[in-house]
């Protein structure tokens, strides 16, 4: 036997030989695209042996931005699809049918000995019916631990459900299921919406009134820039769920959802989780109502999803909450959401549920409710909010909305001129001055809400287009009264 071929020190560093370090293929791989991963491969043997025999080129596949892998809108009897090879006949069903690219995928990456090796697997935006789910999820051929079908086609959710449900019950077969993580409840990253998986890009929103002025746009943007980087300076990180960042969720999870994230509890993790306030406990869903402080259990909530990302501060009065926050590193992991973007490098559960902090500080906690817990203690602009005990053992809280009004602009120290300052009086709670802005706290009413000086009604600044300083959108313009009225 001859002696190992020692390569020539002399010569340059090639492409091959860089790739042939499973670290550097490792850190490379997840940021080329599957077509560009295929070009590599048939520019040499070398590459093409490296591609297609390292279990770290595709341990990151994202079929996303795959042309082929989208369903083309063509009538069912057209005879036949590019990606069958027999016609399509009674037998075919519309989930076989909606499926079709994707499986034909999966098919030829079986063939090539490829898909064992995938363990991140992004199906955004494409047509995933639950079937193909199921398969994913419980067959043998397919080694998944992170899973992402955020905004796709063709899926029956209480069927998915189900599938999930019988993937983690208690009979099942010990190692099973593969799967760990599933996003599926948050929206797509901005860089995968900006064009469609057929290639064609989608156009820009229309702007109509006086916001479609190229100077509002650009102010928008820069303020919507200003907003973003000051929540991640106030909670040292830039991943959404611990900022005080509002509403998570594009549309409220059903109850059904919320019962089937219960069941996967510590088995298969999401992108949302379960609301842990303590109204949705029987033992504890006690509330004071009115001033007599009578403790009865009619503020119990069933299941719900935490919808609402509440920033690191906790509760305005107290800066916790009766169930404590969620900590990375110690708090149990159902209690932490996946984090996006997705993890590049790594297939973990951990490495997904990881905040980064920018200064490298010490991890921020985690607050998250749903909005039936927050109903009337939190501010949709501000997203200051308080917490059911701080809440309700405020006398100034027990007030109605016109009380607390009336109370923070006539309230006198001893019947006299004197006023006392209304920074001095902490009113808690919030009411719904403007239909745009949500229930606002006092504060934000102070600088949004104003009253026009001619008719004496209040408006939003910021929602009524035509409105000034001083006046409301219908004073401001006086033609507009007349113009309106033929």
């Amino acid at each position: 036997m001859g002696a190992p071929i020692i390569p020539d020190a002399s010569l340059p560093t090639t492409l091959a030989d860089l790739l042939s370090n499973s670290l550097v293929l490792r850190q490379t791989a997840p940021y080329l695209p599957v077509s560009a991963l295929y070009a590599l491969a048939a520019t040499s043997k070398t590459l093409h042996h490296i591609v297609h025999q390292s279990p770290e080129t595709f341990r990151y596949l994202d079929l996303s931005v795959v042309k082929s892998a989208v369903v083309p809108y063509e009538p069912l009897d057209s005879g036949g699809i590019s990606w069958r090879a027999e016609r399509m006949d009674e037998s075919l069903t519309e989930d076989e049918f909606y499926s079709g690219p994707l499986r034909g995928i999966f098919s030829k990456l079986e063939r090539r000995r490829l898909l064992q090796q995938v363990h991140t697997l992004v199906l955004d935006g494409l047509s995933v019916p639950a079937d193909l789910v199921r398969e994913i999820v419980a067959e043998d051929r397919f080694n998944v631990r992170i899973l992402s079908i955020r905004d796709v086609k063709n899926l029956n959710e209480r069927k998915l459900m189900q599938v999930l449900r019988y993937a983690v019950r208690p009979s099942r077969p010990e190692g099973t299921p593969k799967i760990k993580g599933i996003y599926f409840f948050g929206p797509r990253e901005p860089a995968c919406i900006q064009e469609e998986p057929g290639g064609k890009k989608k156009p820009p929103p229309i702007a109509r009134g006086v916001l479609s002025s190229p100077g509002a746009q650009i102010g928008a943007e820069w303020n919507q820039r200003s907003s973003e980087a000051l929540n991640a300076a106030l909670a040292k990180t830039d991943d959404k769920w611990f900022q005080c960042a509002g509403r998570m969720l594009p549309k409220k999870p059903s109850l059904e959802w919320a019962e089937t994230l219960k069941a996967c509890e510590g088995i298969i993790h999401f992108d949302a989780v379960l609301c842990r306030g303590p109204r949705h406990d029987p033992t504890k869903a006690y509330m004071n109502d009115g001033p007599a402080a009578a403790q009865t259990p009619s503020s119990y909530l069933s299941l719900a999803i935490a919808s609402v990302a509440l920033g690191p501060a906790g509760c305005d009065s107290c800066h916790s909450s009766p169930e404590g926050p969620a900590i990375f590193g110690q708090s149990p992991s159902s209690e932490l959401p996946l984090l996006s973007p997705i993890p590049l490098h790594s297939s973990s559960v951990r490495v997904a549920q990881m905040p980064c902090t920018l200064d490298g500080s010490s991890l921020p906690p985690l607050f998250a409710r749903c909005e039936g817990c927050l109903k009337g203690r939190w501010c949709e602009r501000c997203h200051k909010w308080w917490d059911e005990d701080c809440y309700s053992g405020s006398a100034i809280a027990q007030r109605t909305e016109l009380q607390q009004t009336e109370f923070a602009q006539n309230v006198h120290t001893d019947g006299a001129s004197n006023l006392i300052s209304k920074q001095t009086i902490k009113i808690i709670g919030v009411r719904r001055d403007c239909f745009g802005c949500g229930h606002t706290c006092i504060s934000c009413k102070e600088i949004f809400i104003r009253q026009c000086k001619t008719c004496r009604n209040e408006y939003c600044i910021e929602d009524n287009d035509a409105s000034s300083d001083t006046k409301c959108d219908w004073c401001n313009y006086t033609s507009r009264r007349t113009v309106e009225m033929y």
